[in-house]
């Protein structure tokens, strides 16, 4: 049976924790590949609204194996708080994993995160402060904490007096902080060995393993792919690997078991944070799509950035990560615009761009090309077939398919687990 990863289309966002939901009761494990408790996934289950930063969105269905897998950093408080709300509406969590590997964010890194970019100023990326970036820099550098470390005191002494040696140096004579004692953040860290201990496995022999039975194994990024540190638009984007080759290295299950690469895409363009942005609307359709798609950070609470459907970067997205289907999200947030504009192209000085600028200041400086197809007023949010969509909400989907680089196979047209329209099996 396959492995499927999920993946972010735009820049986050996009309903990735609504459509890992929606596939949840037909799969075994629902992992989390990267990231931490840097983006949030939002899930509405009836009348009930769930806000997820580490825990996997297969947490919510019951039988499903939810796995935060080695790409993940952990911040533990966060955890259990998430774990602890869940379980208070009555969520079972007992099946939790926890990759031994994954990296652990301790104290300093959030307060490094903070103080550098106040230090930024104009050029500060928009980071959510919680420590991410200088976490994964810890990785990269071989000087991070892992889950595993927590339930050996000598080597986690040992571990903590090496990077506090180089961390409290930047801290007190760089950015004039107090520098933590290696005593601290030992006991800061140590006293969550023994409750995080039952969670804790070797997730990639875990998630093989169930492979070989012919289980099926769900990968959901956080993130999005042009906020990928490779592939994503650089420097403004997170500090992991959040494309489809990211879920095989964060979850330990290689390319060769990965059998399909859903993309998620909404019908419009939102992005949260700093950079370039081509079809951003600093105007009433801006706010419209804002307000109407209630678009507001599930982790920061700050308003998005708001703009028109990008086919450039949809294509990008299909090339970058191999995806074989798109679900489109958000369709009903269209309503009631008498005409809703497509970017096809990009202008920069003169040049028509039909894909993504090689060069990152060409980006900046891209103007839309737009495509304008027709609207309509129709509510749409009980549609559960194509045939019950209006004939230009129809239109519009055909001509984003064509457009984008892989076929549609679901549409959502509601924040409610069943409003999608199916139109291809993912599973």
């Amino acid at each position: 049976m396959p492995a499927i990863a999920i993946i972010g289309a735009q820049w986050g966002d996009e309903g990735k924790g609504k459509a890992t939901d929606v596939l949840g009761s037909r799969v075994d494990y629902v992992v989390k590949f990267n990231g931490g408790n840097n983006a949030g996934h939002t899930v509405v289950i009836g009348d009930q609204k769930y806000a997820l930063h580490l825990l996997p969105s297969g947490i919510l269905t019951p039988g499903v194996v939810p796995v935060i897998g080695n790409g993940v950093v952990v911040d533990l408080a966060v955890l259990f708080e998430e774990i602890e709300g869940l379980e208070k509406r009555g969520v079972d969590t007992s099946l939790l994993k926890l990759s031994a590997n994954a990296h652990v964010i301790a104290s300093y890194n959030r307060t490094l995160d903070k103080v550098t970019e106040r230090f930024l100023g104009s050029r500060r990326l928009g980071t959510t402060g919680r420590g991410i970036g200088p976490t994964y820099a810890d990785k990269m550098n071989r000087i991070g904490i892992r889950v595993q470390d927590l339930f050996d005191d000598t080597i986690l002494r040992a571990k903590v007096e090496g990077v506090l040696d180089l961390k409290g140096q930047v801290l007190t004579k760089i950015y004039n902080r107090r520098a933590p004692g290696v005593d601290e953040i030992v006991e800061e860290l140590a006293a969550y060995a023994e409750r995080v201990a039952p969670y804790v496995c070797d997730s990639g022999l875990l998630l093989n393993q169930a492979l070989d039975r012919g289980e099926t194994v769900l990968l959901e990024a956080g993130q999005a792919t042009l906020l990928d540190v490779d592939h994503g638009t650089y420097p403004f984007v997170t500090s992991s690997s959040a494309t489809a080759g990211g879920a095989c290295t964060g979850s330990g299950i290689p390319p060769t078991r990965l059998d399909r690469v859903i993309g998620i895409v909404k019908a419009y363009t939102t992005r949260v944070g700093e950079g370039p942005f081509p079809t951003e609307l600093d105007d009433e359709f801006g706010e419209h799509l804002r307000k109407t798609g209630q678009e507001y950070g599930t982790t920061t609470g700050r308003p998005r950035r708001c703009g028109w459907y990008d086919t450039v970067i949809a294509r990008y997205a299909a090339r970058v990560n191999g995806v074989t289907d798109f679900t489109l999200t958000k369709l009903d947030v269209l309503t009631g615009l008498e005409q809703v504009p497509v970017c096809v192209a990009y202008d920069v000085d003169g040049v028509r761009h039909d894909e993504m600028p090689v060069n990152q200041s060409d980006f900046h400086h891209a103007v839309p090309i737009y495509e304008y197809l027709p609207g309509w007023w129709e509510d749409i949010s009980e549609a559960r077939t194509l045939e019950d969509l209006p004939a230009n909400a129809r239109a519009y989907v055909t001509r984003v398919e064509e457009l984008s680089g892989a076929r549609i196979s679901a549409i959502g047209v509601g924040p409610e687990r069943d409003a999608t329209i199916v139109v291809h099996d993912l599973v």
